[in-house]
């Protein structure tokens, strides 16, 4: 009987990049993607060999493709990530219930799933972050994806559930998300145009920038991991927006100073945010393979500049 994959969200930014790998890696299983296509496009999966299933995870009515079918294995990145919705019922309807039949169905098929978690869980803390520190969200995005965590528990003793909180995630394929792209997308944008980048004065906040690729690598090897766990996915090296300026000029052969403007939303925002990786590492080896620098440099040089 030929084994199937299943990849929720896989139209999106991070679930299109896992289904190209996928596929390439595992050519003898068959892939599924289930995605409504709210928030991605059909794009980002142009020369996809598999089959495709138009439903929200929250609506059981998909369920019903399962039937019969052997699948290996369940990876689970479908939710509402925009943090601008704030619709409390339709963020946590969407993303916990659409959860909860991901893991019924992996219940019922007795297979592991690896499912998309959120940084957005820890809040605010100008530190190191370890999983420990989760639960003080600072919008219902945040929020959902605790309670996602605190779901995939029930689920430990029947079957292997692995949680990856993304830090920021950066590079092909992110285009289709708009205003909800990473920074470093939207800052080459404008370099690209020959405009003086535009950060927050005076660049020196630090974010946990991950490549997308090292993120595909992760989630490949999370259901390796010794137990069923949760565990934080960046590079775990904090990296400043002047560095990323930095970085982008020399991707793109430019030498633009940063636009400096004051931050208007200093009440909530977050000047610090880097990945412990120790418990990550601990359970499954995992090490990213691409600093930030170079993660830039990669995107910019073989992708960006080749539009």
């Amino acid at each position: 009987m030929t084994k199937h994959i299943l990849v929720t969200g896989g139209s999106g930014f991070i679930g299109s990049n896992l289904v190209m790998e996928l596929q390439n890696s595992f050519p003898e299983d068959f892939i599924t993607v289930l995605d409504d296509f709210r928030s991605s496009s059909f794009k980002n999966l142009l020369g996809f060999r598999g089959d495709i299933l138009t439903y929200n995870c929250a609506d059981k009515t998909w369920m019903g493709w399962a039937k019969g079918r052997k699948i290996r294995i369940i990876y689970h990145v479908a939710s509402i990530t925009d943090t601008t919705v704030h619709d409390q019922q339709k963020m946590m309807f969407d993303n916990v219930e659409g959860f909860r039949n991901v893991l019924d169905l992996a219940t019922e098929k007795k297979v592991p799933v690896v499912y998309a978690s959120s940084a957005a869980t820890y809040g605010t803390i100008d530190r190191p972050i370890k999983e420990s520190d989760a639960g003080q969200a600072n919008n219902i995005y945040g929020y959902s994806k605790w309670i996602m965590d605190q779901t995939a528990r029930a689920y430990y003793s029947k079957i292997k559930v692995v949680g990856l909180r993304f830090f920021n995630v950066f590079g092909p394929g992110e285009s289709y998300k708009g205003h909800t792209s990473s920074m470093i997308y939207q800052l080459c944008l404008q370099m690209m145009e020959g405009k003086r980048p535009r950060i927050f004065k005076w660049g020196e906040q630090k974010r946990d920038h991950i490549y997308v690729k090292d993120v595909v690598s992760a989630v490949l090897m999370a259901h390796q991991s010794k137990a069923s766990t949760v565990m934080n996915l960046g590079t775990g090296r904090a990296t400043s927006f002047n560095e990323i300026v930095d970085a982008l000029n020399e991707a793109l052969g430019t030498s633009l100073k940063p636009d400096y403007f004051d931050n208007p939303y200093t009440a909530f925002y977050q000047n610090y945010t880097q990945a412990d990786m120790s418990h990550h590492e601990s359970m499954t080896g995992f090490r990213c393979q691409y600093t930030t620098r170079e993660g830039i440099i990669d995107y910019v040089r073989n992708y960006l500049s080749k539009k």
